[in-house]
Order: C-alpha cells, then sequence, then structure tokens
C-alpha cells in the first residue's frame, strides 16, 4: 500500500467480512448480527490474516454506541410502558437481580473479586434489543399483550442498564477497579453527586432539550434541504451526547438516549429515524465487529465448562426465572414462553458492559471472553429456541390454542377493495383521498406510530412488513380490486406484488418508483402501472403552462 491508512482499512475490512459473513448468517436463517461478531472475529488480533487496528475499531464502536442508544430513544415510549408496568418494571428488576446472582455465584465458585462477578452477572442479565424485537416481529407478536409485555420488559432493562453505566465508573474503586476505593461518607458523596448530575442532566434534557431539540428540526425542516435535516439529526445525537459527558459527567449512552427521546415526542420524530437510520446500521455493524474482534475463539477450547455454564444461566436461569415471575403474575403459560424465549439471549449492552468492564479493570480477559462467547452462543441458540416454541404451541390444545389464535391474524371482511401498502407521505395522501370517495381499503404498515393512528381513526390496518405472504392473506388480497404499493423500496414492493399477483391473478397493481430501472423491475415482478414521482411532477408543471396558455 502506498500509505499506512488504518483507519481505511479497518472500517472497509470491518464493513466488507460484515457483509460476507452477515449475507451467510442471513442463508442460514440465523440473525446478521452473528455475522458481524465472526467478521470481527476474522480480523481480530486471535485469528491469522489481516488484523484491524483495535484502538480505531473502539472509537468506531463508541459512535456506534451513541447511535444505537439514540435508535433505542427514538422508539421509546411512554404509553406503551405504562401499559404493562404492572409486570413489566416488577418483572425485569426481579430478572435482572436474579440473573446478577447467577453470575455472580459462578464468579464467586471461581474466586473471582465481588466487583468483577457483579459486573458479570449484570451483563448476563440483559437481552439484546436487536435479537428481540426481530424475533417478536418475524411472528407479529408486537402487538398481542404478550408482545407489550416483552417490549416493555426491555425497555425497562435498557434503563436499568443505562444508569449502571453512569453508576459503575463512579463506585468503580469501591468494587475493586481503577479509581478510589471510597467508604462511608466519600461513598455517599460520590453517589450523590453522580446521581444529582443526573438529574440535573435529565432535567435540563426534559425541559430545554424538549424545547430546543424540536424546534432546531423544525427550523432546518422548513429550509426544505434533506441533507441539511440529516446533518442537523446526527448533530444532535453525537452532540448531545458528547456535551452530555462533557458537561454533566454522564455517559455517552445516557446523552442520546435522552436526545433520541425527546426527539421521539416531535412529529419529525419518524422522519428524523428515517434520515438517521443508513448511519445508525453502518456503525452498528462496525459496533458488533469490534466487539468480535475482542473474542479470543481459544475459550472455547481453553474453558469449555465455564462457557456451558455462561450459557446455561443464559438460556436456562434467566429465561427460567423469567417465566416464573410472569406465571406468578397470573398470566398464561403461552405469554411466560414467549417472555422466557425472548430475553434468552444477551447482546448490545452486555458487550457495552464488557468493554466498560476492561476498560476500569473490573474485568478479566476471561470474564469478557465468557461474555462474548456467552453472547454469540445464546443469540445462535435463540432462533431454535422459538421453532421450538413455535411447535409446542401449534401442538397444544387449550390454552395452546388460544395463543395461536392471539397471534394469529384475521382475514378483513371486505370484497372488491383496496390494498394500501405504505401509510408515509404518499400513502397517507392516498388514504385521505379513498375515504373521501368512500372507497373500501385496507392499510399494510411497517411504522407502529401510523398503526395507532389508524386504529384511532377506524381504519382497518395490518401491522407488519407487506413482503410478507401472510400479511397480504390477512388483507383478503385474493378478493381485492387494487393493490396500491406506497412504500418506496422498490426491491420489497418487487417481492410483494409477486406475491400479490400469484394470490389475485386478476388484481389491478399501481406502484411508485424513483427511476426508469425501479420502473422496469417492477413492472417485470407484475405491477400494471409505475408511477415516477419526478415524472408526474414534470407533466403537472407542464399541464399548468398548457392550461394558461389556453386561457390566455
Amino acid at each position: 500500500m502506498p500509505h499506512h491508512t488504518p483507519l481505511i482499512a479497518t472500517i472497509v475490512g470491518g464493513l466488507v467480512l460484515a457483509f460476507i459473513f452477515g449475507t451467510l448468517a442471513n442463508r442460514f436463517r440465523m440473525p446478521p448480527l452473528i455475522g458481524y461478531l465472526v467478521a470481527g472475529i476474522a480480523i481480530g488480533p486471535f485469528t491469522p490474516g489481516f488484523v484491524g487496528d483495535a484502538d480505531l475499531a473502539q472509537e468506531l464502536a463508541e459512535i456506534g454506541v451513541i447511535l444505537l442508544m439514540f435508535g433505542v430513544g427514538l422508539h421509546f415510549s411512554l404509553k406503551d410502558l405504562l401499559s404493562v408496568k404492572n409486570i413489566a418494571i416488577p418483572g425485569a428488576v426481579a430478572q435482572i437481580a436474579i440473573a446478577t446472582l447467577l453470575g455472580m455465584g459462578l464468579g464467586w465458585a471461581l474466586g473471582w473479586p465481588f466487583g468483577e462477578g457483579f459486573l458479570f452477572g449484570l451483563a448476563l442479565s440483559v437481552a439484546s434489543t436487536v435479537v428481540l424485537l426481530t424475533a417478536l416481529q418475524e411472528r407479529r407478536l408486537v402487538e398481542t399483550k404478550r408482545g407489550r409485555i416483552a417490549v416493555g420488559w426491555l425497555i425497562v432493562e435498557d434503563i436499568a442498564m443505562v444508569l449502571a453505566l453512569v453508576l459503575i465508573p463512579a463506585l468503580s474503586g469501591v468494587l475493586g477497579g481503577k479509581g478510589d476505593a471510597l467508604s462511608g461518607n466519600a461513598l455517599l458523596l460520590t453517589l450523590g453527586i453522580t446521581l444529582g448530575k443526573v438529574v440535573a442532566f435529565v432535567a435540563v434534557m426534559l425541559i430545554v432539550g424538549r424545547r430546543v431539540i424540536p424546534w432546531i428540526l423544525e427550523r432546518i425542516a422548513d429550509t426544505g434541504s434533506r441533507e441539511l435535516f440529516r446533518l442537523a439529526v446526527l448533530a444532535i445525537a453525537l452532540g448531545f451526547a458528547l456535551g452530555s459527558a462533557y458537561v454533566f459527567g454522564v455517559s455517552f449512552a445516557l446523552g442520546a438516549f435522552f436526545a433520541g427521546m425527546i426527539l421521539s415526542e416531535s412529529e419529525l420524530s419518524h422522519r428524523a429515524a428515517e434520515e438517521s437510520l443508513p448511519l445508525r446500521d453502518a456503525f452498528s455493524v462496525l459496533f458488533f465487529v469490534s466487539v468480535g474482534m475482542l473474542f479470543d475463539p481459544s475459550v472455547l477450547v481453553r474453558e469449555p465448562l465455564l462457557v456451558l455454564a455462561t450459557v446455561l444461566i443464559i438460556v436456562v436461569g434467566k429465561s427460567l426465572a423469567a417465566l416464573l415471575i410472569v406465571r406468578a403474575f397470573g398470566h398464561p403459560m403461552s405469554t411466560a414462553l414467549t417472555i422466557s424465549a425472548s430475553l434468552a439471549q444477551i447482546g448490545e449492552f452486555s458487550f457495552i458492559l464488557a468493554t466498560l468492564g476492561i476498560s476500569l479493570d473490573l474485568l478479566s480477559p476471561v470474564g469478557r471472553d465468557l461474555i462474548l462467547g456467552g453472547a454469540i452462543l445464546s443469540i445462535l441458540i435463540n432462533p431454535l429456541l422459538f421453532s421450538l416454541l413455535d411447535r409446542l404451541q401449534a401442538r397444544a390444545s387449550g390454552e395452546g390454542d388460544a395463543a395461536a389464535a392471539e397471534a394469529s391474524l384475521q382475514t378483513v371482511d371486505l370484497d372488491g377493495h383496496v390494498v394500501l401498502v405504505g401509510y408515509g407521505r404518499v400513502g397517507r395522501g392516498i388514504g385521505e383521498q379513498l375515504r373521501a370517495q368512500g372507497h373500501p381499503f385496507v392499510v399494510i404498515e411497517a411504522q407502529l406510530e401510523n398503526v395507532d393512528a389508524l386504529r384511532a381513526q377506524g381504519v382497518p390496518v395490518i401491522y407488519g412488513n407487506g413482503a410478507q405472504s401472510e400479511l397480504l392473506k390477512a388483507a383478503a388480497i385474493e378478493r381485492a380490486r387494487w393493490l396500491l404499493v406506497a412504500i418506496p423500496e422498490a426491491f420489497e414492493a418487487g417481492q410483494l406484488i409477486e406475491h400479490a399477483r400469484a394470490a389475485n391473478p386478476a388484481v389491478q397493481i399501481v406502484a411508485r418508483a424513483h427511476s426508469d430501472a425501479e420502473i422496469e423491475h417492477l413492472e417485470k415482478h407484475g405491477a400494471h402501472q409505475v408511477i415516477m414521482g419526478e415524472r408526474e411532477i414534470a407533466r403537472g408543471m407542464l399541464g399548468v403552462i398548457g392550461t394558461g396558455a389556453q386561457g390566455a
């Protein structure tokens, strides 16, 4: 190479291998996250071949953490949490405590210091947001009672871990890591100052940030510049994360989380999430790659029993605790099994805690490797658990049948109607016109906030990805007269159109596109008419000129 470019080499190597291994993982019906971790292992110092710059990878991972937490904040719904607070809050707290104690028990058996055992157990107690939501969405369980409990449980876990990320550095000396070993009044003073900073930060964000953040975005949105709006979203996420760390001494993660949560209240939150998603995804991938770089796969050979014990705590101990807690609150076994399967893995926060533990000398390399190994194996096992759960519920009678009925989709009672896929800016305009003209229609929509709004208006709506043939069936596509595909993703739209044509060859299909290539792609898959927005705008403008000339 003509120049030494470790940053470019690390980013390119990480992303290329993440793409390759992520694609392979998806091919074998595993979460792509597994592929990202394997990519990190491949370019890590413990495997032969190209070795990425670990220090640079950690810096990139920090940006990934900020954007991940910003995304969590954007999707944080206080309303959803309050609807299941009686089970989600005590259940999550109790499950975190039990899993932490189980991890501490293993650490005690190994002769680890108290602080290491505590951090190890805490890292095993929190589930992966990505894995849990993916599993629920695939089974259309997000909107069911048990789905809401699982999501509420997850939010409580996330909040608890955000607080842990703030408090652990302040208590590092007491726990046996870097820092002063405080006791008595000094310990209380440190705790008081830390919590005081957090309270001050929360107050400033809720009082000032709630006004400033939406105001900034509204002003930028008024300029009509998409690039400036995208830049504003990223500046808010990264700027508030960095500012919170320097001014209030809290973590990057907490600052980003609150920025996202406040932004979620704005009418522009959906657009903000959409604009920041590509960069969030890219840096999230680099985050998982950097975590994989830390993992020494030889621990599977050196300490197979410890790895097995760690996996058992995650998959059996933590899940069994969740199952018993849910049953103790009077919920049916189907709900308890879904919650326990959802939580039978660990992910993002576990990696963050492991990294923090190493930096504070609270966690040994063995403890870190056990956490990473446990995460990788539990994420691999999780889809198998859900498949087993699906089979058990399919064969069960009584309560199992009720659970299956809850998860199933009821077919809409319409005939000769319109199926509208997507309810963004384009879909919303179509829906308003259909209602005004009295046409019966059903909407398939993947954004929960839009689904809630449509239901409040009494519009039939099905939540999920329209490319799934089950959703088209629930929308009675075989009896529909029109299918209007208002989503902008041409690849997904092509799959959807193909499924619709197979179910109802007579249905008339109209789709949208952004280029001639997309038009060709959609027509190839069976669309009768494809409308390109730019072309229609041009025709409309020329039409105005023609009308004006005739009037003159």
